[in-house]
């Protein structure tokens, strides 16, 4: 059951844990997401996208990234249906022709009509925008919400200075809950047990692995930085199982003869970012960010980061990149879990799923990410704030 898209308050109701996670099926208000790789969006070329339900247009002036809401005053439509432009940083809807600014969203012209009395008097809303490592992030919120600094929605190590970054994105068929979940969820480390990657990473990868108790978990949420759930793997933390047994039985065994036992840790951050370190290999950490498009799908941000002392080394890591890790990790690993999120969509996508589950011990963290999310998140996505598709 679904109320307009959204979940039925009767199904909220019925959650013990996380109410307010599992309400925002568009996601969260007033936070910051990534949309955009940097290089996607090159000078007075506009690149439409939808974030937690919200239509928007970005756009490069000057070098600095602008966005308008993908929406005329007029009749409602899209801008991106058919982009048109007949001055500098502004678009006009292809329909009757209105022309907006981007810097501020102002109505600043009707072509067929310019000297009507609404112009100067009306504008569209404009969205914060900031780049960071390669990536366009905007803030989806409240017009004039008190908006926090990138810092505080971004897991700790992505933006330390020294730290390059290469990613790429794509869309995912699940609800951005179900990614977070996957990504978080350490016990479906069992459906990577047949990666090529095991091999080619010297890993050594568990069938499971099994918390010994509170320590295993951490939960950073001081005031003013960001805030997230830890699931720490030391040997004091968790207990690796290498021999799967079913009633006793050995059926199974995982790769224990790797040299490279990782991660060290995995953490959850608010609104819906993965920390993986280190991972692959142990010069390397992995980001990733399940961003709302709607209630049904997500974009899947993947993000390798390296410490480097110099642009040659830069470059000889982008290099890697390309040729090695989007390859062998990025796809090659994590295609396992694109696979898992699409076939779990299905049980959670009337809402039914959040009570309907049966969780067991090792889904301590995501019950800990789940009250974290309910517990600081700055608002939630509702009706009212989704546009047309």
């Amino acid at each position: 059951m679904t109320s307009g898209g959204f979940v039925e308050p009767e199904i909220i109701e019925k959650v013990r844990v996380g109410k307010d996670y599992v309400a925002a099926k568009y996601g969260f208000r007033n936070h910051w997401y990534p949309v955009l790789l940097s290089s996607e969006l090159t000078e007075d070329n506009p690149v439409a996208a939808t974030v937690c339900g919200e239509n928007i247009l970005f756009n490069r002036l000057e070098g600095e990234v602008k966005a308008i809401k993908d929406q005329c005053l007029h009749k409602g439509v899209r801008f991106s249906r058919h982009l048109e432009c007949y001055k500098k940083g502004t678009v006009t809807c292809w329909y009757h022709g209105f022309t907006y600014r981007y810097e501020d969203g102002q109505l600043n012209g009707i072509v067929g009509v310019p000297d009507s009395k609404i112009i100067g008097t009306r504008r569209i809303r404009t969205y914060p925008v900031t780049e960071a490592k390669g990536v366009v992030f905007v803030f989806v919120g409240d017009e004039y919400f008190d908006v926090p600094p990138l810092s505080h929605d971004v897991p700790p190590d992505f933006l330390e200075e020294g730290f390059t970054v290469c990613g790429r994105r794509q869309e995912v068929a699940s609800n951005w809950r179900v990614g977070c979940e996957n990504g978080f969820d350490s016990t479906h480390i069992f459906i990577h047990k047949n990666s090529t990657l095991v091999k080619h990473a010297d890993l050594a990868l568990p069938l499971g692995l099994v918390p010994t108790g509170k320590e295993s978990f951490k939960i950073q949420d001081e005031d003013g930085g960001p805030k997230g759930v830890f699931d720490l793997f030391s040997p004091e933390t968790v207990n690796p199982v290498f021999e799967g047994k079913i009633e006793g039985e050995g059926v199974l065994s995982g790769a224990a003869d790797g040299k490279n036992l990782l991660p060290h840790s995995i953490s959850m951050w608010l609104p819906c970012a993965l920390c993986i370190k280190p991972w692959p290999v142990p010069e390397l950490k992995q980001f990733e960010w399940y961003v709302p498009i709607d209630g049904e799908r997500h974009v899947y941000f993947q993000f390798l980061g390296k410490y480097t002392e110099n642009e040659e080394e830069e470059q000889a890591f982008a290099k890697e990149f390309e040729e090695r890790w989007v390859p062998e990790a990025l796809i090659g690993f994590n295609e396992d879990d694109i696979w898992a999120r699409e076939a779990t969509q299905p049980f959670y996508a009337d809402g039914s799923g959040w009570v309907n589950e049966q969780l067991f011990e090792a889904d301590e963290n995501i019950v800990k990410w789940r009250r974290l999310a309910h517990k600081h998140n700055r608002g939630l996505q509702e009706p009212k704030h989704v546009d047309p598709a």
